[in-house]
């Protein structure tokens, strides 16, 4: 992953997007009112509108949503204001930061980002075992909950996404 890593100044992007969009339209503020990048950027614009999403669409020319794709995306209900106007996922091994101590990213769409080993050690947990099968990371926390003994469907995202508990390792799977 580390090889693959590209840092992407994030501020650079917005400031040429405002200044592009200020070409066209000089009387206007700047078309980014908030954004959240990392392997992806996420922007809430001044300009709601559809030329404002197309032109920034076409100035980022990366993968990007916008409009309903966007709400789609985020599961939010067409229009959600809360929802962002727009959002880019970069491609793999890119990371949007101002800075350059950041070494790696989580959470994206690759499969570096996705496939990450995990060790779970501790009372009730068997020596020597090993779950082969894929499993999910919002597993994890149930699961936690159900070594300690308690109830993992008292997380609301558990009873919410029916979330199972990490599967029984297998003793002959190591």
């Amino acid at each position: 992953m580390a090889a693959a890593l590209r840092r992407v100044d994030d501020g650079a992007i917005i400031d040429q997007l405002d200044a592009a969009w200020k070409v066209i339209h000089p009387r206007s503020p700047a078309l980014v009112a908030f954004a959240v990048d990392d392997d992806g950027m996420l922007m809430w614009l001044t300009d709601r509108g559809a030329d404002a999403l197309a032109f920034a669409k076409q100035f980022l020319l990366t993968q990007v949503y916008t409009g309903k794709a966007t709400d789609a995306l985020v599961r939010a209900a067409n229009g959600d204001t809360h929802a962002p106007d727009l959002i880019g996922i970069a491609q793999h091994g890119v990371v949007y930061t101002g800075g350059v101590a950041k070494i790696a990213e989580h959470g994206g769409a690759a499969a570096d980002d996705r496939d990450v080993p995990l060790v779970v050690s501790g009372a009730g947990v068997p020596h020597d075992a090993m779950v082969g099968a894929p499993v999910q990371t919002t597993q994890i926390a149930p699961t936690i909950l159900r070594l300690l003994g308690l109830d993992p469907t008292s997380l609301q995202a558990v009873r919410t996404d029916h979330t199972q508990v990490l599967p029984a390792p297998d003793q002959s799977d190591h």
